[in-house]
């Protein structure tokens, strides 16, 4: 950060900016008290926060002490944090005051609470079993972050990024969306998420900006803080795009001395007549990418310049080929399962999956074709994973939550279209006997809110008598999403 007299951060929720000063400040305060409880080099901190500006303080001190943070959605069912903390070792974790309880769970550990200027009050849980080691300065090839990525058994897949592979994926991000200390950034995405952390928090910081921090995004209130707080970009995903179109708070909110240099917008294509009707009405660029966890944010932009509209953009320092009857080309309007590699992009997960590599590529499971432009063209997924409004959401991990209601004997949930969010996550239900559909429909929400996280619970749920299925009795998903696809109107639950 640059002039520590100067407002670097701040925190909407506490309507309030934060110095460079205060930001130090409260950096010194947890890292002092992570090296009292003694967690030093390598040792895993889990977080378990809402946005807030406290959030790269915590990501700073962590690292200066040479630890290794794994965050994770605040909305985390405790069931889920539980189940988290019970297979990995946590040396310590980071908590708000509703939520020690959970991770206390008869656990022998320090609790200590920190009052910073950007956080109230903090929580540190330090489990005593574990020794934790000495504080050092981490290497470049030492972990930084552990990050949930969403795997098609439903067992999330855990992604580490070195301290290197960060470094070189925000940097690319920087040079590559111009970013210059006169920016600001407004954070609008969890910050659990590769997004937030990379292409917006570590890119600002990194380039000397300024980050206004959200708790969550809010259509009316989006375009008052963009001008109230000069932001010049923000980051967002098409649910936000399409939400900001049809809101009527949003649109009276708007006035013509707004000015973003750009809207950076991934995930999903954004539909042409989306994409010119935002432009139009907001007057800013939209620029659309495509990236991931395991690759530090981004693979490909499209150029300020010259962007291709319904493309992800061109590979930035980033190779990007296609995987073809399982030999990897670069040959042109050909779809298959798109391959990447480059100086920000992992050669392994935490636990192994060798299927996800092959020759020092990466293989994404989303299928796509390069152009005679060089543009990539993403086509959908070779995998099972529902995106709901840039969110991963694996269809077993909602099936197992389901399937412990007594009324149903076979769940199958998948992705069926949606305008708003991309991919609605469905539950298709088969019941054990005749009962009313209204009351097990209002069952299934109920367990879905209290065992799973929000972006998870299924929006559309309907019940059949069979599923289509092969020989050996396994479901055809596709032909059960074309099914279903076929019967949304009027039945949507």
């Amino acid at each position: 950060m640059n002039n520590i007299s100067e407002n670097v951060i701040k925190d909407e929720k506490l309507n309030r900016w934060y110095t460079g000063a205060d930001f130090a400040d409260d950096v010194r305060l947890i890292r002092e008290e992570l090296l009292d409880l003694h967690v030093g080099l390598g040792d895993v901190v889990l977080v378990c926060l809402p946005n807030t500006a406290a959030y790269p303080e915590i990501t700073q001190a962590i690292w200066e002490v040479g630890a290794v943070m794994h965050p994770i959605a605040a909305t985390t069912p405790e069931v889920e944090l539980q189940q988290e903390l019970a297979e990995h070792d946590y040396v310590a974790s980071i908590v708000g005051g509703e939520l020690v309880d959970a991770v206390l769970d008869d656990r022998l550990a320090i609790v200590t609470a920190l009052h910073l200027k950007t956080y109230p009050l903090l929580h540190i849980i330090r489990d005593r079993k574990l020794m934790g080691n000495d504080a050092a300065v981490p290497q470049e090839d030492d972990l930084a972050l552990i990050m949930n990525t969403s795997g098609t058994t439903g067992k999330p897949k855990r992604v580490g990024l070195t301290h290197r592979l960060l470094l070189n994926g925000v940097e690319h991000d920087i040079e590559s969306h111009k970013m210059t200390a006169s920016d600001t950034t407004m954070v609008v995405m969890p910050m659990f998420h590769i997004n937030a952390q990379a292409v917006a928090i570590l890119s600002t910081r990194l380039s000397g900006g300024k980050i206004v921090v959200a708790e969550k995004f809010s259509a009316s209130k989006f375009w008052q803080q963009v001008k109230d707080n000069h932001v010049t970009w923000v980051s967002v995903v098409p649910t936000i795009i399409n939400i900001l179109l049809i809101n009527q708070k949003a649109n009276e909110n708007y006035s013509d001395d707004i000015k973003l240099r750009f809207v950076r917008c991934s995930s999903f294509a954004l539909p042409l007549d989306k994409l010119t009707a935002f432009q139009t009405r907001f007057h800013t660029q939209i620029l659309e990418g495509y990236g991931m966890t395991e690759t530090a944010s981004q693979c490909t932009i499209n150029p300020f310049d010259s962007p291709k509209v319904g493309s992800a953009g061109k590979p930035f320092k980033t190779d990007v080929a296609i995987m073809l009857d399982g030999k990897i080309t670069h040959e042109t309007n050909r779809i298959g399962e798109i391959v990447v590699r480059g100086d920000h992009v992992i050669n392994s997960y935490m636990d192994p999956h060798p299927d996800s590599f092959k020759d020092g590529w990466f293989l994404t499971g989303d299928l796509g074709c390069l152009d005679d432009d060089g543009y990539l063209f993403v086509e959908g997924r070779k995998k099972d994973i529902i995106n709901h409004g840039g969110e991963k959401v694996a269809p077993a991990q909602v099936e197992n939550s389901l399937s412990q209601l007594n009324f149903i004997k076979e769940v199958s949930v998948i992705g069926t279209p949606d305008t708003l969010y991309g991919e609605a996550v469905t539950a298709v239900i088969i019941t054990q006997g005749n009962q009313d559909e209204e009351l097990e429909r209002q069952k299934v929400i109920a367990h879905a809110k209290e065992t799973l996280a929000n972006y998870e619970q299924p929006t559309r749920i309907f019940f059949v008598d069979d599923y289509p299925r092969n020989a050996t009795g396994k479901v055809i998903r596709l032909k059960l999403r074309e099914q279903i696809m076929s019967s949304l109107v009027g039945r949507v639950g």
